[in-house]
């Protein structure tokens, strides 16, 4: 459910369309057709002035996220006053509600790349902070892009790996989601590119490196996920293929805990449609 999407248009007749409480307003609407779960799509603050000079239906989803703590200050219904407080708070109120109603809330989450593109794109977070770590890169500082959208989110790196895992932390203790639907989630079993002397797991090398974006047989970013305390116990949802070609669909690494999407299902349902 595209969150802004869902109540946006007149007919909707909410008092706050295209927002967090909005959508509050049509939860009992919801219960009645049965629904039991809602995934949401990209809710993290993301850019809506990528494709500034194209329609402003691109990129309407929300997947070229900026902030990953952050939920989306436009969702809101006082639109960005308040320093992004009153999003924490009203998406809080959306997921109590929806609990109030036996309702459960996945979360669509975005770690295979951001909104910072390629090696030419714009300083707007990781980059900034440490680009050699937070992205895949070739040695001259080319971005891979297995995501698609000009770079790669560089998971298994022992930095990245323990960011994601702290943020998916976050939104299950403190913003009370019950799972996480992520984006192109084979990404997240590949190699990272590390250019000083450490392999994937941080340690000394021994030998020849793995190389940049090699898919791994225990990454160690999906063991985290999987052996953590408080993530091994809600729902965990992979779109087990990426941009790359790696398509994982029955094959992803899963430790029991992780369910997939499958590609071909969706894409014949699309085109049924």
């Amino acid at each position: 459910m595209h969150l802004r999407g869902f109540t946006k248009h007149d007919s909707s007749n909410v008092e706050h369309p295209g927002t967090f409480i909005g959508a509050v307003s049509k939860l009992d609407y919801l219960k009645e057709l049965g629904v039991n779960c809602i995934e949401l799509m990209p809710c993290h603050e993301f850019n809506e002035l990528e494709y500034s000079t194209s329609s402003s239906k691109m990129n309407f989803w929300g997947y070229s996220t900026i902030n990953f703590f952050s939920p989306m200050t436009r969702y809101t219904s006082g639109g960005i006053k308040n320093c992004g407080r009153d999003a924490i708070n009203e998406f809080k109120t959306f997921v109590r509600e929806a609990h109030k109603r036996g309702i459960e809330v996945i979360l669509d989450v975005v770690f295979n790349h951001t909104a910072e593109g390629n090696e030419n794109g714009p300083i707007l977070s990781f980059r900034g902070v440490d680009n050699t770590t937070y992205y895949m890169l070739a040695p001259k500082g080319e971005f891979y892009n297995y995501s698609g959208c000009g770079n790669t989110f560089n998971c298994n790196h022992p930095v990245v790996r323990q960011f994601i895992v702290d943020c998916l932390r976050y939104w299950v203790t403190e913003m009370h989601v019950d799972g996480f639907r992520f984006d192109l989630a084979s990404i997240m079993t590949r190699g990272s590119s590390l250019w000083d002397p450490v392999n994937v797991y941080g340690a000394p090398i021994e030998g020849d490196m793995i190389t940049t974006g090699t898919p791994l047989v225990t990454p160690p970013l999906i063991d985290m996920i999987s052996n953590d305390p408080i993530l091994g116990g809600v729902k965990l949802i992979a779109e087990a293929w990426d941009a790359g070609g790696l398509y994982q669909v029955g094959q992803f690494p899963h430790w029991n805990v992780w369910s997939e999407w499958n590609g071909k299902i969706k894409q014949s349902n699309t085109h049924s449609t």
